[in-house]
């Protein structure tokens, strides 16, 4: 079996389409990673969940902002974002958003001591400890009271994390850190102003690079920051290479973490989609 990890797909079908095709992937065979930002701005988001819900247990997933926000449009908390009007009219769209919100987080493989998540990992969170408040939020997002658990968790504050945050403080918290992240202030606080690469900004610390951070001892493959592009070093890898605004959708084979050179497979995306 090939294990293969994507960046975030935004909802671009065809790149996904193109993509699968260059890796001849196989579901009965192979698994695809993707990291966070399923859908959501590209031109199908609609085709994408049906293509990657068909892929069953060839597929392994993490939630990002972008699904999080889809999630709260389905039920009704925020006005729907243009590029998914095909999925909000589409008869599976309650079967589909169910499957959505099922998955967690963070993905973890131990026999790789690697995991995935969409933005990044807190300083102070050990991957075990990011396992289990990435629990506290599927639990959530399964829940019978998800709507109004929703409407508690969207803001900016709680900037740093406590462990005596408690209730929507603490799930806030949790979701923009594993969701949100890409800078953090000199004492670990989450900013979140600066979306650029960190070639052109100094004012902050991207978060990989925070010095004494607990979860070294992992691989961490994450998407999230697409002007950062793919990114190798700090024992993390970054691979959102923004198919969405007209680059490209790239995946790297797991089996290759621990090499100096990772090589990419990438495909462009040549249907940017509606930002």
């Amino acid at each position: 079996m090939t294990t293969y990890a994507v960046g975030d797909i935004q909802g671009c079908y065809g790149a996904l389409v193109e993509l699968l095709d260059k890796l001849a992937f196989e579901p009965a065979k192979d698994q695809l990673w993707v990291a966070g930002d399923l859908i959501n701005r590209g031109e199908d988001s609609l085709s994408v969940l049906r293509l990657l819900k068909s892929l069953g247990d060839g597929v392994v997933c993490v939630l990002g902002n972008h699904d999080i926000s889809t999630i709260a449009m389905h039920h009704g908390l925020l006005k729907p974002h243009r590029s998914l009007k095909k999925l909000f009219k589409a008869p599976d769209r309650d079967e589909l958003m169910h499957w959505l919100a099922s998955w967690p987080l963070i993905q973890v493989d131990e026999s790789r001591k690697l995991c995935m998540v969409h933005a990044g990992l807190p300083p102070k969170w050990k991957v075990s400890k990011a396992q289990q408040y990435s629990l506290e939020i599927q639990q959530q997002l399964q829940s019978d009271h998800v709507k109004e658990w929703l409407v508690n968790v969207y803001g900016d504050r709680p900037k740093k994390w406590k462990k005596s945050l408690t209730g929507y403080n603490r799930q806030r918290y949790i979701i923009n850190a594993f969701t949100r992240m890409r800078f953090l202030e000199k004492d670990g606080a989450l900013t979140f102003k600066q979306k650029q690469s960190p070639k052109f900004h100094k004012k902050h610390t991207p978060w990989f690079a925070y010095k004494k951070r607990k979860s070294q001892d992992y691989t961490i493959v994450f998407g999230h920051w697409a002007s950062l592009g793919f990114f190798h070093g700090n024992n993390v890898i970054g691979l959102d290479t923004g198919c969405v605004w007209g680059n490209a959708l790239s995946a790297i084979n797991l089996d290759h973490i621990h090499q100096d050179e990772i090589p990419v497979i990438a495909v462009s995306c040549e249907q940017p989609g509606n930002n």
